[in-house]
């Protein structure tokens, strides 16, 4: 295979990952330097063939027009309304993409919707979602100032169960899609599901909080989510010391955050599939 061909196929891949994970793979951002592979006479016919497959492959690309890749978060938002990947599509209500400011000085991520997400296409609207709104009203943040609220899955798991593997993996692209659009100063995964995917571990929440961890060289605190908070009140002192933790880091990493204020978004308008 000849370098131009190698070339052409990296494109084309490029191209995919971009329009299925919806903004431009950091890990696919240089292309690597290709050489012709040398080809003996024996295995000169395939080698052609090869060629003649990439030509094809190239030319309807060649022709059309680039794809249209999702750079805002409404676009995201339109993706996710329309996405089928997994079980949890068929029985969903309304999507739940997210909900916040656009330039987020933090951003919360959980699990998944629940039945009042579901019902309202709103993030953490219910009895948990009353207790995170006080909890980051107790370290100067709120979703329609300075942070992003947002979930793993976007559709709500039946019963309120744990997503599955397969299911937070499905929405995986949009999570990273909209991590790398917001770009946001720091990341506070509330419990098991969130922090386990976001830091590729299978270590429990009890041992993860407590202290930072990074995510793609953003600072990242673990708690307990506030629905384990309802059910056990006596996580809500280590989870009060987490925010306390959070929020000394934060005061450093951005001073005055407590003051900013930017543009709020929820993707209410957007139609539901």
């Amino acid at each position: 295979m000849t370098a131009q061909e190698k070339n052409t196929l990296y494109s084309l891949i490029k191209t995919v990952s971009d329009y299925c994970c919806g903004y431009s793979s950091p890990d696919l951002s240089i292309p690597p330097v290709f050489t012709d592979d040398p080809v003996s006479p024996a295995a000169a016919p395939a080698a052609a063939k090869v060629s003649a497959a990439v030509q094809a492959a190239a030319a309807p690309q060649a022709a059309a027009p680039a794809a249209s890749v999702p750079v805002t978060m409404q676009d995201i938002s339109r993706k996710i309304a329309s996405c089928m990947r997994c079980q949890l599509a068929a029985g969903r209500t309304h999507v739940v993409p997210g909900e916040g400011v656009l330039h987020p000085v933090v951003l919360v991520i959980g699990e998944g919707p629940g039945h009042d997400e579901d019902v309202t296409g709103r993030p953490f609207v219910g009895p948990a979602g009353q207790l995170l709104d006080k909890m980051l009203a107790a370290i100067s943040l709120d979703r329609h100032r300075n942070c992003f609220i947002g979930n793993v899955v976007k559709c709500r798991p039946p019963h309120n169960r744990d997503p599955e593997p397969a299911e937070s993996q499905a929405c995986r692209a949009f999570l990273d899609a909209q991590i790398h659009l917001l770009k946001p100063a720091m990341i506070l995964a509330v419990g098991r599901i969130a922090s386990q995917l976001l830091l590729n571990t299978q270590t429990g929440i009890g041992a993860l909080r407590g202290s930072f961890h990074q995510y793609n060289s953003i600072p990242l605190l673990a708690t307990y989510h506030p629905s384990a908070l309802l059910r056990n009140a006596d996580l809500k002192r280590p989870a009060w010391e987490d925010l306390k933790l959070f929020r000394t880091r934060l005061q450093t990493i951005v001073p005055g955050y407590e003051t900013y204020t930017d543009t709020f978004y929820t993707p209410a308008d957007v139609q539901q599939a």
